[in-house]
């Protein structure tokens, strides 16, 4: 496993190196933190609006989140070996994805471990916003997109996960 991992100075090296850095930490790290951040949206919304149980919420969006991040982290380190790209160590690629994926499904589960679940679901909302924001913020910053039209796209992908959590949360 040692010998899949970048050591300290690839590391410092991969930093260093603006077109590396892009392709080796923050596309990856985009594309998990955007998938966990709304792929996990209808499960958890669903769930609360079902069952109005922030223990149940908290259950199911941790679940989510794991599984989000698990699947993620081998899409990305299956989906090419690095040569042919340039974009690096697989293995470093996939942890970078799924730990990102799974941080951005699980903040917005952690307002859950309040027992009201109408408190939870306003923090939760909370959450999700700034979520949407510092993608937003990524977007604009290393891919040059407009700040408005990312916040935009953002929140028209976040609001339709959202709206399917809810429609089925309340069916």
């Amino acid at each position: 496993m040692s010998d899949n991992l970048p050591n300290f100075s690839e590391l410092t090296k991969i930093v260093g190196d603006d077109k590396s850095f892009m392709l080796r930490v923050v596309q990856p790290g985009l594309a998990g933190l955007m998938d966990g951040s709304v792929s996990t949206l209808a499960p958890i919304f669903a769930t609360a609006f079902a069952t109005h149980n922030s223990h149940t919420v908290f259950l199911i969006g941790a679940a989510a989140a794991v599984g989000a991040g698990i699947s993620m982290a081998f899409s990305e380190g299956l989906s090419d070996d690095g040569e042919l790209t340039g974009r690096g160590n697989p293995v470093f690629r996939g942890l970078v994805t799924g730990g990102m994926t799974f941080l951005g499904g699980f903040l917005h589960t952690l307002p859950f471990l309040i027992p009201n679940v109408h408190t939870a679901l306003i923090w939760a909302y909370l959450v999700v916003g700034i979520e949407l924001v510092v993608i937003a913020l990524i977007r604009h910053k290393y891919f040059k997109t407009s700040f408005a039209l990312s916040v935009l796209q953002v929140i028209v992908g976040g609001g339709l996960v959202f709206a399917a959590g809810v429609i089925i949360g309340q069916s």
